[in-house]
């Protein structure tokens, strides 16, 4: 069963903060919102963590995993970022947008493409998510919540169940070691995927934002 921590969203408690930061460290599996989905997630560097989210959500080595940071300039140490990328992505975060991006060496093989070498990124406009972030010193793993039975068969954007707040805990709460209530119900608008590995940007998802991308590419 899950530990849940209540913190404001606009103002998280410090101590629950420090918390569930010393539960990440530690490799804690967690619940928490953003500002597009419900995520699972935990600390980036935390190997068996990781697994545990592959195995929550049925993912093969073979398929990246998005991390959050909490900045651009943090962006940039774990992921090659050409003048042109930096230029949109500056315009855009903090913000609902996914970022695909060459990943350098601090970024672990478990969580990347394995035969792209590359990554997803976010830089969330999420009061709790940028406090999680700063507390932890490391990226956090950022997965749908949306489990493979919420779906229906064909998997696409707009297609879960939608399940309340408490539908959506009691759904994970022999899955995760922490769970994130911040009183916020569950949405199901993604983020917005935004390939920056070529020469030019490519929105490979349309979700939140989207408009935003096509009218810079």
């Amino acid at each position: 069963m899950a530990k849940i921590f209540t913190i404001h969203p606009d103002n998280p408690q410090s101590r629950r903060i420090e918390e569930i930061k010393s539960a990440l460290s530690n490799g804690a599996v967690m619940l928490y919102p953003t500002d597009t989905v419900y995520a699972i997630g935990c600390d980036l560097n935390a190997k068996s963590a990781v697994e545990k989210v592959r195995k929550i959500k049925q993912l093969a080595n073979d398929k990246p995993l998005t991390f959050l940071c909490p900045s651009l300039s943090n962006v940039a140490t774990y992921a090659f970022v050409s003048d042109t990328a930096y230029r949109m992505m500056k315009r855009l975060i903090p913000g609902p947008y996914t970022f695909l991006l060459p990943a350098t060496k601090l970024v672990p093989r478990l969580v990347q493409n394995p035969k792209r070498k590359t990554t997803g990124i976010r830089v969330p406009n999420h009061t709790v998510c940028l406090a999680l972030l700063e507390a932890l010193g490391n990226p956090i793993i950022s997965t749908s919540a949306h489990l493979p039975l919420d779906k229906t068969d064909n998997g696409k954007f707009g297609t879960y169940t939608q399940l309340s707040l408490v539908e959506l805990f009691d759904s994970v709460d022999n899955l995760v070691d922490v769970i994130v209530d911040t009183g916020e119900e569950p949405t199901y608008e993604v983020s917005t995927i935004v390939d920056l590995t070529g020469d030019e940007p490519m929105i490979t998802r349309k979700g939140l934002g989207w408009e935003a991308v096509a009218a810079r590419v």
